[in-house]
């Protein structure tokens, strides 16, 4: 296939760039670099089959030729970002969807649109199915990035049901691994980077709200297999293994090996309080299962993060 990606030089966009073309696809990867780097994709940016477009999605995006399948990646992710550059996260989840979906719909091609848990805002159910509707606070700091995918979810399904578009939804829970932003503000680079460094690491609130964090291999195996199949309802990609804040920087310290000590900080603000999948669609639907203990994928991701950090 010939397979346009928005968000390619992202941390999740990058790894399925990879697998994607392993599996002899084409790529047209797009991306602002905004939150993407270059050189998450600096490893095959030489390949015949990889075309680079440095483009914001929140404009019309103009692509030549065929295309057989959208990916739409694109957005940055991090809470940091949702204070900091608010507006564009919003214009990359919403009209960057739209022109995501008017390629595919110009183009005759599929649509696969990349989700969130946090659709599911502070659940008050757990674990979280996909029928659940959630429980998001459309004002708060977190709104921009929440009711921006949840925006994007209807304009997928609007655009399978109003123009016979032949789409897919996946809602990512907390994923990490290599080629996470150091400076990203989510709660793995921030407890590694800490670790690595001596410093303290950074709880906010008592720590008791939880995450289930699944290693960007299985997410990435559970994206092509959903991409690959007819399946057309949301489907949640994470691990059953949910732990809470404090038993996960428990873990960073170990697994580094620092000294660092624990501190506590004010809770976020709309922070949710538990994050858990049901994967049961992901089981039965797509064989889908994590493989990687986190143990395994922790040390691979701090085996990373030690380029990049300047130990004390």
């Amino acid at each position: 296939m010939r397979v346009v990606e928005t968000g390619g030089a992202g941390f999740l966009g990058s790894h399925l760039v990879d697998r994607l073309l392993a599996d002899g696809h084409r790529i047209v990867v797009i991306d602002n670099l905004i939150t993407g780097a270059k050189e998450n994709i600096a490893h095959v940016i030489d390949d015949e089959r990889v075309e680079f477009i440095e483009a914001d999605v929140s404009n019309p995006i103009v692509v030549d030729g065929n295309v057989d399948f959208v990916f739409n990646f694109a957005s940055p992710a991090s809470p940091d970002d949702f204070l900091k550059i608010p507006i564009q996260v919003m214009k990359a989840g919403g009209v960057g969807t739209l022109h995501a979906l008017g390629l595919a719909k110009a183009k005759g091609a599929k649509f696969f649109m990349a989700s969130t848990s946090e659709v599911y805002g502070d659940p008050a159910i757990s674990p979280q199915p996909e029928t659940y509707w959630g429980n998001v606070n459309p004002i708060g700091p977190r709104s921009v990035y929440d009711e921006a995918k949840r925006y994007s979810e209807a304009l997928t399904m609007a655009y399978r049901n109003h123009h016979g578009l032949d789409t897919r939804i996946v809602r990512f829970f907390n994923t990490y691994g290599p080629r996470m932003r150091l400076n990203d503000g989510r709660v793995v680079p921030n407890f590694v980077k800490q670790a690595l460094q001596g410093e303290p690491l950074t709880v906010y609130g008592d720590g008791s709200q939880t995450r289930s964090f699944g290693y960007v291999s299985d997410i990435i195996e559970g994206v092509v297999r959903l991409a690959y199949s007819e399946y057309k309802e949301p489907v949640n990609l994470g691990t059953q293994q949910e732990r809470t804040i404090l038993q996960f920087a428990e873990a960073v310290i170990a697994a580094t090996g620092s000294n660092s000590k624990i501190v506590y900080l004010p809770a976020a603000v709309d922070d949710p309080k538990q994050r858990r999948p049901d994967t049961t669609r992901a089981r039965t639907i797509l064989g889908w299962e994590p493989t990687v203990p986190l143990d395994e994928g922790l040390a691979l991701t701090i085996e990373y993060f030690r380029g990049k950090v300047v130990a004390p």
